[in-house]
């Protein structure tokens, strides 16, 4: 999330600077845009680029989620195909895992609604990656996500 930086802790365009250039000087672009919403100048504003750039922030908190739970199904399908590999350390990473998860979810609950789709996204690449690190075939993991999310978030990893 965007940190709440007072004016004077920033050097936000001037005012009287002419408009910018969105595919020029994204930087300047994107302070002249926040001056002109603190300013309450709506007339002012890139309203189609600004719109664009809104939308990208909320692909990136998407992907953010996906990226969680991809290394979290890594870890999980690496302890579920190499039992004699596990180890306190892979109890501590899926631990670390599992409060990096809960940090995105926290930071946007509003992706709550999208983690079915999001664990589908992430289950391609973990199996892959599982497969790449374990040497084991592709094919030795479910083509499927075999996890619901209750099991990522909860289930016991003890040794």
């Amino acid at each position: 999330m965007a940190s709440r930086i007072k004016d004077d802790d920033i050097r936000l365009a001037p005012a009287d600077a002419p408009g910018t250039d969105y595919d020029r000087d994204f930087y300047s672009w994107l302070m002249e845009q926040a001056r002109h919403v603190r300013e309450r100048r709506w007339d002012a504003l890139d309203r189609d680029n600004l719109a664009e750039e809104i939308e990208s922030l909320s692909r990136e908190q998407f992907n953010k989620l996906v990226s969680a739970l991809r290394v979290l199904m890594l870890l999980m399908l690496k302890w579920d195909h190499q039992p004699a590999k596990r180890s306190r350390s892979w109890v501590l990473s899926i631990k670390t895992k599992r409060n990096d998860l809960d940090d995105v979810l926290s930071d946007n609950p509003g992706l709550k609604p999208r983690i079915e789709q999001a664990i589908e996204r992430a289950y391609r690449n973990a199996r892959t990656e599982a497969a790449q690190e374990t040497g084991l075939d592709e094919n030795a993991f479910p083509e499927r996500c075999p996890y619901s999310f209750d099991d990522m978030t909860s289930r016991d990893y003890s040794l």
